[in-house]
């Protein structure tokens, strides 16, 4: 912690004080007296309680605050994990929805694919020859499209 120097800056102990009220009184004058150590001190005793209680109180509120934001971090932790599991569960929940779309979209395209294909094979059975001739009509239109 400060040191009481450091908190009054005006006020000081040892030879800075007796240094700077050296050059204090001779610049001054005469016109004010120099303290005597001993009532530097008893000023000091009865300011040092008031400091300590100070700082003690306010090493209580630093530590009470610490306290509170490691609560405040904590809650916010785990509030961010559920809010986590929230979405990841969504996110799942959709994606097992959109999987499930794909195949049936999927089974209905594999459906009517094979219902085509049976038709055509249906068709070929009934009538060959135009079969056949279909077959050529597409081969040639292939060829002059590709040439």
């Amino acid at each position: 912690m400060a040191d009481t120097d450091d908190m009054a800056p005006g006020r000081s102990n040892g030879s800075a004080q007796a240094a700077s009220s050296t050059s204090s009184s001779s610049s001054r004058g005469a016109s004010r007296p120099r303290r005597s150590a001993a009532a530097g001190a008893r000023r000091r005793s009865r300011v040092s309680p008031a400091i300590d209680a100070e700082t003690d109180n306010l090493q209580d509120q630093v530590t009470q605050l610490q306290s509170d934001l490691k609560s405040i971090a904590g809650t916010l932790s785990r509030m961010g994990q559920t809010g986590a599991n929230e979405l990841k569960s969504t996110a799942s929940a959709r994606a097992d929805e959109l999987a499930a779309r794909g195949q049936s979209a999927l089974d209905y395209a594999q459906d009517e694919f094979g219902a085509f294909e049976k038709q055509i094979k249906d068709t070929i059975r009934e009538k060959p020859l135009t079969a056949v001739a279909g077959a050529v009509a597409l081969g040639f239109l292939l060829a002059v499209i590709t040439r």
